[in-house]
C-alpha cells in the first residue's frame, strides 16, 4: 500500500514539474532571445544564445525612455493601489456594520458591477472622464484605476469584515475611542491578510494594463512601461531585439514584488473562506 502509494506521488510529481516546465518556457524565450542578435533571433528564436548582446538593454531602456516610463508606473501604480484599498476598506466596513437595507442594495451593486467587462463600458466612461476634463493627465487615469477596481475590493473586504468582533470595538469605544480612530487603530490592523491580498492583485493589474493608459494618456511623457514598450512594435517595427530586452525590463519589478508577497495572497484568501 505505501509502495503503491510512493508511486502515485512521483507520478503526480512528474506531472506537476511538466507543467511548470510549460507556464515557465514563455520566460526562457523572453530572456534568452533579449540577448540574441536581431538575426539570431530570426534564424533559431528557441536556441540558447552564442552571445550575450547585452547592450540591447542599455538600447532598449535609453529608446523608449523607460526611466520616465517607470516613474509614471510606479506613481499610477502606488497611489492607485492606496486609494483602491483605503476607500474600499471604509466602504466595506461601513456595510457590514451597519446593515440598512440602502447598504444591500449598495453591495449588490458593486458585485453587479463586477461582472460587467471594460469593453462594454469603455466609451462611456472615456466620455465621462473627457467631460470631468481630466483626460490625458494622471489623475484622470487614477480616478477611473479607483473606480473600475472598487467592486471587487470592496466584495473582498466586505466579507473579511465580518471575521472582525464587534466586542473589540465595542471595548474601544468605551475607552473613548470615536469611530475614526476605532476604523483605522482597531479595525484596519485586523485586515492585513485581505489588505495585502488585495494590494498584490491590484498592483499586478495596474502594473501591468496596456488600454486604460492608451485610452486615457496621450501625452508621450505620461507613457507607462506597457506603453513603451509597445512604441518598438510601431516606430521599430518587429525590431524583437529591442521589443524583447523592454519586455523583460518592464516585467522584472513586478514580478519581483509578487514573488516577495504571494504568501500573503495565499493566507488573505485562506482566512477569508474560514472567516467570512
Amino acid at each position: 500500500m505505501e509502495t503503491k502509494s510512493r508511486g502515485s506521488n512521483a507520478v503526480i510529481e512528474i506531472i506537476m514539474a511538466v507543467v511548470a516546465l510549460v507556464f515557465l518556457a514563455p520566460f526562457y524565450f523572453l530572456f534568452a532571445n533579449s540577448v540574441k542578435s536581431f538575426g539570431e533571433i530570426l534564424s533559431n528564436a528557441a536556441s540558447w544564445p552564442t552571445k550575450f548582446n547585452w547592450e540591447n538593454y542599455s538600447k532598449a531602456w535609453e529608446l523608449a525612455r523607460f526611466s520616465e516610463a517607470f516613474r509614471n508606473s510606479l506613481l499610477i501604480t502606488v497611489i492607485s493601489v492606496i486609494l483602491i484599498t483605503l476607500f474600499s476598506a471604509m466602504a466595506a466596513y461601513r456595510m457590514v456594520r451597519s446593515n440598512t437595507r440602502f447598504n444591500r442594495l449598495l453591495l449588490m451593486l458593486f458585485v453587479m458591477a463586477m461582472v460587467v467587462p471594460f469593453q462594454t463600458i469603455m466609451i462611456p466612461v472615456l466620455k465621462v472622464v473627457s467631460g470631468l476634463g481630466i483626460n490625458n493627465s494622471i489623475w484622470g487615469l487614477l480616478l477611473t484605476n479607483l473606480g473600475l477596481s472598487l467592486p471587487l475590493a470592496v466584495f473582498l473586504f466586505h466579507g473579511f469584515v465580518k471575521s472582525v468582533p464587534l466586542e473589540i470595538e465595542e471595548a474601544a469605544t468605551v475607552d473613548g475611542c470615536n469611530p475614526v480612530t476605532v476604523f483605522f487603530r482597531i479595525v484596519l490592523p485586523l485586515l492585513k491578510p485581505m489588505m495585502m491580498t488585495i494590494i498584490v492583485l491590484n498592483a499586478l493589474a495596474i502594473w501591468n494594463d496596456y488600454l486604460l493608459p492608451s485610452l486615457i494618456l496621450q501625452n508621450p511623457s505620461m507613457r507607462t512601461i506597457p506603453l513603451a514598450t509597445y512604441s518598438f512594435f510601431g516606430q521599430y517595427t518587429k525590431q524583437w531585439d529591442l521589443a524583447l530586452p523592454a519586455l523583460a525590463i518592464g516585467i522584472l519589478p513586478i514580478v519581483a514584488f509578487y514573488l516577495l508577497l504571494q504568501r500573503y495572497i495565499v493566507e488573505g484568501i485562506a482566512a477569508g473562506s474560514v472567516k467570512g
